[in-house]
């Protein structure tokens, strides 16, 4: 991969870590105390600025979650059509027993992973099955389902 194709993905991640914690631009430049500008910043979402290592441990203190979480996955797992993503907002607003059996689901999920807090957690392949069977769901069918129920993340 090129190093302007790296800094794009990186750039995509970081767009998307921010926006699960519910920032601004705005928002991250005044939480950092103005340590990164929102121009800047947004430029490193864009890809067009790549940042340092000591920058991008700097963002992810403002965002509170683990230096390692700053990073994309690799490609593999990030084009991965097996993984689904679950819109946490929805799934705390969500009433009944599959809910129910979700949100226990993905507290185990997010204490096994030592997950920040976030809006989206990602139920990757090898879990996929395991939540299929805590739904009484067969796995190629899992994500209709979600659907179904409106808990899958854009």
């Amino acid at each position: 991969m090129t190093t302007e194709g790296f800094d794009r993905r990186l750039g995509e991640h970081l767009r998307r870590l921010r926006k699960q914690k519910g920032l601004s631009l705005l928002d991250v430049e005044q939480r950092s105390s103005k340590g990164f500008k929102a121009s800047v910043l947004g430029a490193y979402e864009r890809g067009e600025r790549a940042i340092s290592a000591v920058r991008l441990a700097r963002l992810a203190e403002v965002y509170d979650i683990p230096l390692r979480s700053m990073l994309p996955h690799d490609e593999a797992t990030a084009a991965d059509p097996s993984a689904l993503a679950l819109d946490l907002q929805r799934l705390e607003d969500a009433q009944g027993p599959e809910a129910e059996a979700l949100r226990r689901f993905v507290s185990g999920l997010q204490t096994r992973r030592a997950d920040w807090p976030a809006r989206v957690v990602t139920i990757r392949r090898d879990d996929v099955w395991a939540l299929a069977a805590a739904l009484g769901r067969a796995p190629n069918d899992l994500a209709k389902r979600l659907d179904e129920l409106g808990l899958r993340a854009l």
